[in-house]
């Protein structure tokens, strides 16, 4: 003989189911946020600044290296 099915009981064990994984997601992003700097943007753009600072320093470089095996090829 089947079981009597109880909906209402099944209905909020899945609810309860579907709070709990909701509330370990939240809990999981708390955590992260938490981790991460709180310069937020701020701290990326102050160091995208420092690197496009020792990126232009590496393009001179490099002109003057491209400067150099010119004149060594019109100098032949």
């Amino acid at each position: 003989m089947p079981r009597k099915p109880n909906y209402k009981f099944e209905r909020l064990e899945r609810e309860r189911a579907k709070a709990a994984k909701k509330a370990a997601r939240a809990q999981a992003r708390a955590d992260k946020k938490v981790t991460q700097p709180e310069d937020g943007l701020e701290g990326g753009l102050e160091s995208a600044s420092d690197t496009t600072a020792e990126n232009a320093g590496n393009v001179e470089t490099s002109d003057a290296a491209v400067d150099a095996t010119d004149e060594e090829t019109t100098e032949t």
